[in-house]
Order: C-alpha cells, then structure tokens, then sequence
C-alpha cells in the first residue's frame, strides 16, 4: 500500500509525522507512507524544514491520501492550482484528513452532506464550506475519514491500517507507540474510536 501524507507550507508536525510513523510501522507488509509535497522542500508552523518524499501529483496514484493540517491550509484550499492537481477517487483510495486538512476535503467536494470533525480553529471554516462539524475526534464515511485534534492522528493511522490490512496489526501498531504501563488502554481507546467505522 503506497500512502501519500500530504503536507503543505506551514504544516503541522504532529499530523504528518505521527501518521507516517504509525503507517510506516507496516513496511513489513510491503507499505510505504511518504510526505508528499507540492514543492521540493517545506517548513512546519515551528520552523522545521523537510524535504518532500513525493511531488503532490502522487497523492492521484497512491492507494490511500492522508491530509494534514496547516497554518496556510484555507489559502490553500482557495488555490485551484493545487486542488487540481488533488484528483482523489474514494471509489479506490482511502482517503483521510485531520484538522484544517478538513476544509480541503470539504472544496474537493469528497465530504458533501456528511458530518466531519475538524480542531477548533478550523471549525468555523468548514462549517462556511457547509460541512456539520461534530464535537468527536473522528468519524469516517465509507473511504474517507476526518479527524480533529493534533493527537487524533493515530485514530486516523488506526483506522487506515485496520481498513488496508486488519484490526489486529492495527493494534499492533498502536501497542508499538503507546506509552510503556498504558498499551492496554490506548489500544482499547483507539480501537473504540475507530472500531465502529470499520464495518
């Protein structure tokens, strides 16, 4: 499973790197998620640089899209530059975003009428895009997935490696990252997040 993890000028560390470290957790499985950039090199809302993995184009090829947020993401989804170059197909993608990366969902018009969750910044955008936002860190319809809050990340991981490969290695990677003396319990409560919208 090829993943792209887009990530844009000004964005926030803990999005991108939490989901590609928990997706890269199944590179034993033949998995790779990679930063996928619209440029060769970006800087977070801290001033860490990074370089880019994949060109955006990628985000088109991959099997699955997660999209993280950013302090330029509503400039962003007003760039038809970029969204067209944004081309994902539910119908054969996994696709999730978190946060502002919402509102991109929102104008590539992959949320339609549902309900999505986004942070509390973000909110008042999406609901401007006419999108119900709940109070909930995640909830996922069908192939695409929103999530709200910097560490909702891993429900999104969660979710997308329990969709691609199984609840067990779900588990499995989560157990991996969660702190030593409560895996147990972040496993149960990741699960319990994501388990009804794996059916």
């Amino acid at each position: 499973m090829n993943i792209a993890i887009l990530t844009f000028e000004g964005f926030n560390e803990l999005d991108s790197f939490i989901a590609s470290a928990l997706l890269n957790r199944m590179k034993p499985k033949g998995w790779s998620a990679q930063i996928t950039c619209p440029s060769a090199e970006v800087t977070s809302m801290n001033g860490v640089t990074v370089r880019a993995q994949q060109p955006l184009a990628f985000a088109r090829e991959a099997d699955a899209v997660l999209i993280g947020s950013g302090i330029y993401t509503r400039e962003i989804a007003q760039d038809p530059a970029i969204l067209e170059q944004l081309r994902l197909d539910p119908a054969r993608q996994l696709i999730g975003a978190q946060c502002s990366g919402t509102l991109l969902l929102a104008r590539l018009g992959l949320i339609g009428n549902l309900p999505a969750c986004t942070d509390l910044t973000t909110k008042p955008w999406v609901v401007e895009a006419g999108v119900e936002v709940l109070d909930a860190p995640f909830i996922a319809h069908g192939h695409v997935a929103t999530a709200g809050g910097c560490l909702a990340s891993q429900y999104l991981a969660a979710w997308m490696i329990a969709k691609g490969s199984g609840e067990a290695d779900a588990r499995e990677a989560i157990h991996y990252v969660a702190p030593v003396g409560e895996k147990a319990r972040t496993v149960r409560q990741a699960m319990d997040v994501v388990g009804p919208y794996l059916r």
